[in-house]
């Protein structure tokens, strides 16, 4: 990350970053031929653009009712902020793992400045809009005054927010205006590496598809996974009993894209069946290429001769006179064509060997493949239909039951999907993102992947504090939210990784701890100007912190609002008898 403190001015406003003025920056540092007394000049943009201007009046367009203003809440800056909780949190002082409790528009938005491009992987199950989930009402007027109130923050009214019945007559136009915002703001936060994985079923997927193709970019799709969650079928469908869920794949940008490759399978394993002098495992492989455009016609380009010395058969890319000239020839006697270009077989020559096959009396050229290279272990491209029994929506309940000794959620992710679709978005000690976090499936297998490889992954869960049937067993057993379900679950999952491993190395170390922070209003007071109490006013702007906040509210508001990482290392310092935070002194 870049040094945050470069980005400390007194020019910064009290609110989460304005992505409109954003915008219009960088445009300005593309185009500044476009700007007119500091606006737009739209013909020039059109002229600017040429031809790409779309011109014609009817175009394929994905639209909705209710589109423009859910841009407009998107682009609306946040003025909430996010207190710290920490006797919540678990191992405050030293974890970098973030537990967000609120709505999570508001909290994306808080995030813009502190997480932009930080994040290298975002995974979300949201509510798959059967007509029972709950569905999030964005008001553009002030989305966080109707968060406060169903959370009781702002006066005793609570409110539940409403299903979103199929009989309504705005249905998959209800759950669009919901994920739009919040796909556009998350998008934000993705490096340009980064990849987004999403759990829907066949209700939005279709939608959800088009919205990923706008915001995204249809270009940086990855794929659309089949997911076998429920091997015996859903029997309330009427005419097919449905066995899967789908994981929608996008990258932030395509050709930036790191995604992992699955572990190698035993029997993948078994073919690195050679050993190098060095106890390498390896296999070979044909250097002839295979399959399709395999003919000479396909890559001329690919097609020369590589020259073997018969008598210790040792490769040469060049001519040698007396040496045997070796082509690509298919199994029909016809011109085949090299995997490789004349400049890689010089390159990686040492990689190269030849073998006499017997049954044809002719050489043919062999490549050296390795079963552990610079980068780790081999791995396997990933399929598009994952079928493990493992993958069982049963297993996800089960999981939570035997940790909270109670059921608390129904049908959660279970650990070893989320385990495998972190090893494909994970390629470093890096940073994932849920904010439709539930019971933290996703917290639960980057602490059990990290217990695992020994790393440092860490992760942002965010959830709203979605209230619990007063009849379930969760709330029964003292869990009044989902939130709370979430809280705990990492709680004991952590411990319970610790348990598991108490006899590796480097157990102690592995991070099991988080920060809590809770969306509310913020700690400075707004300005009130009621001319007719003018004075009053004026007083209340002698000291404008509101007097419930404490020290540490200010703090990480200020953390927020200059862009600074919540879980950046705070100091306490004593000077002249007072105690200040040196991290705020820098801001004055």
């Amino acid at each position: 990350m870049e040094n945050s403190m470069e980005k400390l001015d007194r020019d910064t406003d009290g609110s989460s970053l304005n992505i409109v003025q954003d915008n219009i920056e960088k445009l300005k540092a593309l185009f500044p031929d476009i700007f007119s007394e500091d606006k737009i000049d739209f013909d020039k943009l059109r002229e600017t653009l040429g031809d790409r201007l779309e011109t014609d009046e009817e175009r394929y367009n994905f639209t909705w009712h209710g589109k423009t203003q859910a841009r407009r809440i998107a682009q609306t800056p946040s003025t909430g902020t996010l207190r710290p909780c920490k006797e919540e949190s678990k191992h405050w002082d030293m974890s970098k793992n973030l537990f967000i409790e609120g709505d999570n528009l508001e909290v994306l938005k808080l995030l813009q400045k502190s997480y932009h491009k930080q994040v290298k992987m975002i995974y979300i199950d949201p509510p798959y809009n059967t007509g029972k989930e709950f569905i999030y009402p964005d008001n553009y007027q002030d989305n966080l005054d109707t968060y406060l109130k169903y959370t009781g923050q702002k006066d005793s009214e609570g409110r539940k927010f409403g299903t979103n019945a199929e009989t309504s007559g705005r249905y998959h136009t209800n759950w669009l205006n919901m994920m739009y915002p919040r796909l556009k703001l998350a998008r934000n936060l993705l490096r340009d590496d980064g990849v987004i994985f999403i759990s829907i079923d066949d209700n939005e997927e279709a939608n959800l598809r088009k919205l990923c193709d706008e915001i995204f970019g249809e270009e940086n799709f990855v794929s659309l996974v089949t997911v076998q969650s429920n091997p015996r079928g859903r029997q309330s469908d009427t005419h097919v009993a449905s066995v899967h869920d789908y994981l929608l794949i996008y990258a932030k940008k395509i050709s930036c894209a790191c995604i992992a490759g699955a572990p190698l399978t035993a029997e993948q394993k078994a073919e690195f069946n050679m050993t190098d002098d060095e106890g390498n495992a390896y296999r070979l492989l044909g250097l002839r290429q295979r399959g399709a455009a395999s003919r000479r016609e396909d890559r001329p380009d690919m097609y020369f001769p590589i020259y073997v010395n018969p008598m210790n058969q040792e490769i040469s890319i060049d001519k040698v006179d007396g040496w045997i000239a070796v082509y690509p020839r298919k199994s029909d006697g016809s011109d085949g064509r090299w995997m490789w270009g004349k400049d890689k077989c010089k390159r990686d020559k040492n990689l190269l060997v030849t073998r006499l096959i017997e049954r044809r009396n002719e050489y043919d050229i062999f490549v050296i493949d390795l079963l552990v290279r610079s980068g780790g272990e081999r791995t396997r491209k990933v399929k598009s239909i994952w079928d493990s029994k493992s993958y069982n929506n049963q297993a996800g309940t089960q999981e939570v039951k035997f940790l909270l000794k109670c059921d608390a959620m129904s049908f959660p992710k279970p650990v070893s999907l989320l385990s495998d679709i972190c090893r494909m978005g994970l390629t470093g000690n890096e940073m994932i993102l849920d904010f439709f976090s539930g019971s933290c499936t996703t917290a639960h297998a980057v602490m059990d992947l990290n217990a695992q490889d020994n790393g440092n992954h860490k992760f942002i869960m965010v959830q709203l504090p979605e209230p619990c049937d007063e009849k379930s067993e969760a709330y029964k057993a003292g869990y009044k939210t989902i939130a709370d379900i979430g809280k705990e679950r990492i709680r004991r999952a952590g411990e319970k990784i610790l348990q598991d491993n108490a006899g590796k190395e480097g157990i102690k170390n592995l991070n099991i701890g988080f920060k809590v922070f809770k969306l509310n209003s913020s700690n400075i007071k707004p300005w009130d100007a009621d001319f007719d109490n003018l004075e009053s006013a004026l007083f209340d702007t002698v000291d404008n912190i509101k007097a419930e906040r404490s020290e540490d509210d200010v703090l990480y508001e200020i953390l927020l609002k200059y862009g600074l990482d919540l879980t950046v290392p705070i100091e306490e310092r004593q000077i002249k008898a007072r105690q200040f935070m040196p991290s705020v002194l820098a801001l004055w």
